[in-house]
């Protein structure tokens, strides 16, 4: 079942609240008081520099966010540069890591709850385990049965919890006094060497930004938003850390701040007597909401990590298996929420351990980040383009691996140790069961692959020693997603996306949706799949037939949706579909573009588009009218695919304007025949009407390819549509074609 749709409906305001939201919940509410027994006041320096660390990797998640926003995250662009070991490595680190830092949010919460009431220890759990293990198993439960989590309620709580900390700050200002800040020892009693260390427990502090780029396919303006969010939520949370760190040691002294609930402590010395008790209880329910918050996110974030691990097949995807009632990843979850038990009862009394885990994880997927961002720009990856660069390239990546790999030497033994179990875990399992399945090569692997003759022998070794046994190929096997919708236009639609499989060396993804009624729930509907599908199931066995021919590989699924066509798009972001091809009666075109009017406006295309308005369709005489525009480069793609796979004549159209001669536009239309593989097609130049001269051309001919308009939403309103025209008005098949690209809301509306 694909996801519903994404719509573009998350500001600026949304998104920093997405990442200062999960931060929070730990920098400030739980760990003041361990991290200042460790280091002194100078702790606040500590806070500083994770700061730092946090922000020079910010940067580089934000240009790979806003070149690839995939589901996934950190863990996508390991593995489709780096190569699936490394890959195995980021998913797995990112998910372990996730389950430390949602046991260690447990247990933030358990040490507020244990403020609130009084909680029995059990056996040997303290009652703050008690409490931990009481609140991670409801925050399992609530991603088990699909509670949503939205940017709105996001906002409302960072509010909430930024006015409780503001009202804190200005009465613990009035109450600081700096000889409580520096004590005895001054302000670093243990030494500067102290910071380092410091650094490496709060750490985990930071781990929230870099879930913003996971969000990226729903941001208005995602090129200029997600780097602001990103890097303005670690600038906020930093200043906000400092702040509040420097105020809580200068009202309580840091030998005596609370190593369980520090902000109640600190709220109690510096409100009056008569307020204290409001304040302390008004800070403790923040403390809990911005624990639970953080637990909650971090659990939806580990799901989303198996579905992208699942499509790869770095692991089965029997743990993606979607609930029939709750249409939940259960069993993800369910894996999920054991291991953070397990953790909370295990090492949830030494709450360092469950952080600095948690960090050293996080800090080895941020190293393999950076090294992702340099491998994207040196090896040219074509779908790479991203919105905003770091600056300083390379310096800023290469500093960012340095100082996350650096970090590591401060955090400790336990810990270490602890992390390179799983991270050799990782290793392990990808050898033993990803190498065997999943078909993609990294682009390091196939540069190395590229250039083995210049390259040591030991090098060109060790890449395919790592190499999966699948294809090796450097973009994987792309997928040409076919919608159908009727068995007339089925073997039609099948002709088209086998021709260009095979063209591509892809496979084949043929989907049906069924349209449910609002009245009956996709699980209803489910359960009464041999009366509903049935038509599908013929619908779709025939596309395997006609696909077959082609001699690809062919998938095909049926797809329960309230949505119907709207759910052709969302299931091509879903399968990841290099092009999509559909009917015309499904499209809804707008003027000749393949949105809709509101989605024109609001939304990119997933991927390349096909759209058949089929007259008896016979791909046997192609005629391709061209301008040059950005579409054209698809609409020759698919006519050599057709030249190929069918043998079909080629024929290219160019209709010179009023001040351009016949021999100016033969010049232009060879050139661009010959430098897209078209040289053996016939040349026609005409002058005049554009309409005209196309149908005309279209007399002898079976199918039209023509790219889509670049013309705006309103001026196509105003002067009508030459697409739309020659779609309805010809007696050929015609075939739209058009290719995704960026742009501004002004280019939308008026071309």
């Amino acid at each position: 079942m694909s996801d519903e749709e994404l719509a573009k409906d998350l500001g600026l305001v949304s998104a920093m609240t997405i990442g200062i939201g999960t931060m929070i919940g730990a920098g400030i509410f739980v760990l003041p008081g361990v991290a200042a027994q460790a280091a002194g006041p100078i702790v606040v320096v500590s806070f500083v520099v994770g700061g730092v660390i946090a922000m020079v990797n910010a940067f580089s998640v934000s240009e790979l966010g806003t070149a690839m926003p995939k589901a996934g995250g950190g863990y996508y662009y390991v593995n489709r540069a780096l190569g699936p070991l490394f890959g195995s490595i980021a998913g797995m680190g990112d998910w372990m890591g996730l389950a430390f830092a949602s046991a260690f949010y447990s247990i933030g919460f358990g040490q507020y709850l244990a403020t609130l009431a009084p909680i029995p220890g059990f056996l040997f759990l303290t009652d703050i385990q008690v409490g931990a293990l009481i609140a991670g198993t409801a925050f399992v439960l609530v991603n088990y049965v699909g509670a949503k989590e939205t940017g709105g309620v996001q906002t409302v709580i960072v509010t909430l919890l930024l006015a409780i900390l503001g009202v804190f700050a200005v009465q613990g200002w009035l109450s600081f006094d700096y000889a409580t800040l520096s004590g005895d020892g001054g302000l670093a009693p243990m030494g500067a060497g102290a910071i380092l260390p410091g650094t490496a427990l709060v750490f985990v502090s930071f781990l929230g930004y870099a879930k913003i780029a996971t969000v990226a396919e729903e941001l208005k303006n995602p090129g200029r938003n997600l780097p602001l969010a990103v890097i303005g939520s670690v600038a906020i949370v930093t200043v906000l850390y400092a702040i509040l760190v420097s105020i809580m040691l200068g009202v309580v002294p840091w030998p005596e701040l609370s190593q369980d609930a520090p902000l109640t402590q600190a709220t109690e010395a510096a409100f009056p007597g008569g307020y204290a008790g409001i304040a302390v209880t008004v800070v403790t329910g923040g403390a809990l909401l911005a624990t639970a918050s953080s637990a909650n996110a971090s659990i939806l974030a580990s799901a989303r990590i198996n579905f992208a691990m699942g499509r790869d097949k770095i692991v089965t995807n029997w743990l993606n298996e979607i609930h029939p009632n709750y249409a939940t990843p259960y069993r993800s979850i369910l894996v999920t929420g054991a291991m953070i038990v397990v953790f909370i009862a295990a090492l949830g009394q030494d709450i360092e351990v469950l952080s600095k885990a948690a960090s050293v994880l996080h800090l080895v997927v941020y190293a393999l980040m950076n090294a992702a961002l340099i491998v994207f720009r040196e090896t040219d990856a074509p779908e790479y383009d991203p919105d905003f660069t770091v600056p300083l390239y390379p310096l800023t990546p290469i500093a960012g691996m340095a100082l996350s790999l650096g970090l590591l030497a401060f955090v400790g033994g336990r810990e270490l140790a602890l992390s390179a179990v799983f991270v050799v875990g990782a290793v392990v399992w990808y050898f033993a069961y990803a190498r065997k399945h999943t078909p993609k090569r990294g682009l390091l692997g196939q540069y190395v692959r590229d250039r083995q003759a210049s390259l040591p022998d030991s090098v060109v070794g060790a890449a395919e020693t790592v190499a999966p046994d699948g294809t090796g190929d450097a973009t994987g096997t792309p997928t040409v997603m076919v919608a159908l919708s009727n068995p007339r236009t089925e073997r039609a639609l099948m002709t088209i996306a086998g021709g260009l499989a095979k063209a591509k060396g892809g496979s084949v993804l043929a989907t049906h949706i069924v349209q449910v009624p609002d009245q009956t729930t996709l699980a209803a509907a489910a359960e009464q799949r041999s009366e509903l599908l049935q038509e599908s199931e013929e619908l779709l066995a025939d596309a395997r037939g006609d696909a077959e021919r082609f001699e690809v590989d062919v998938e095909t699924r049926t797809i329960l949706s309230h949505q119907g066509v709207a759910e052709v798009f969302d299931a091509a972001r879903e399968h990841d579909a290099d092009t999509l091809v559909l009917g015309y009666g499904g499209a809804q075109l707008a003027g000749g573009r393949v949105e809709g009017t509101l989605d024109e406006l609001t939304h990119d295309l997933p991927c390349d588009v096909l759209v058949l308005n089929e007259r008896e369709f016979d791909p046997g005489r192609v005629l391709l009218p061209t301008a040059g525009g950005y579409s054209s480069d698809l609409s020759a793609e698919l006519a050599r695919a057709l030249r190929d796979a069918v043998d079909a004549e080629v024929s290219v159209l160019y209709v010179a304007g009023e001040d351009e001669s016949e021999a100016a536009g033969r010049e232009f239309l060879g050139e661009w025949a010959a430098d897209h593989g078209l040289a053996d097609a016939e040349l026609l130049v005409e002058s005049g009407d554009v309409e005209t001269a196309i149908r005309d051309a279209a007399a002898d001919q079976s199918l039209v390819v023509i790219g889509a308009t670049e013309e705006g939403l309103l001026s196509r309103v105003v002067r009508g549509s030459l697409t739309l025209s020659v779609l309805e008005n010809i007696d050929a098949s015609v075939l739209l074609a058009e290719r995704p690209h960026s742009r501004s809301l002004r280019e939308r509306l008026f071309g």
